[in-house]
């Protein structure tokens, strides 16, 4: 009596809504990516190094410039995914492309931000050692990231 949709429908119901699953994952990637960022930015205008912030230093300068790039590239390809839901004309293999990049590039800004933050990132205190452990885990679930490439690499090959 507690039935939802027909009887032995579920696991095609699931399959439907794969590709809303990872459009959140890839935009929760993407705005975790937003947020470490800025988290960073700041924190480098602030820490001083050799006699001036750590912003100064042309390396951090183009790891940030990089990471900011990469982070507004992720964005609108996600606002583009966005529309197409929105639209109802997402597919699963876009969605796997959103799922797999957005999560992956989560990880290399985290580890980017982190290693900006030196020991300090290790600090529970610092929002970004939280962004990076919380991290770890989105290309591993909704589809591994493994799996959303052999998704992808089918529909190319087929």
């Amino acid at each position: 009596s507690a039935l939802l949709g027909q009887e032995n429908k579920g696991f095609i119901y699931l399959m439907q809504e794969l590709p809303q699953e990872r459009l959140i994952i890839a935009d929760m990637a993407i705005a975790s990516s937003e947020f470490m960022f800025e988290e960073t930015r700041n924190y480098v205008k602030e820490r001083k190094a050799f006699g001036k912030t750590v912003s100064r230093l042309q390396t951090i300068q183009h790891k940030l410039a990089e990471m900011k790039t990469d982070i507004c590239v992720g964005r609108a390809f996600l606002d583009q995914c966005l529309e197409l839901h929105n639209q109802g004309r997402l597919d699963s293999n876009t969605a796997s492309m959103a799922k797999f990049w957005a999560s992956d590039l989560q990880n290399r800004v985290a580890t980017q931000c982190l290693q900006m933050h030196g020991g300090w990132g290790y600090m529970w205190e610092y929002p970004i050692a939280k962004a990076f452990v919380d991290s770890r885990v989105q290309p591993i679930y909704g589809g591994s990231n493994e799996i959303m490439k052999e998704l992808i690499a089918r529909i190319i090959v087929s």
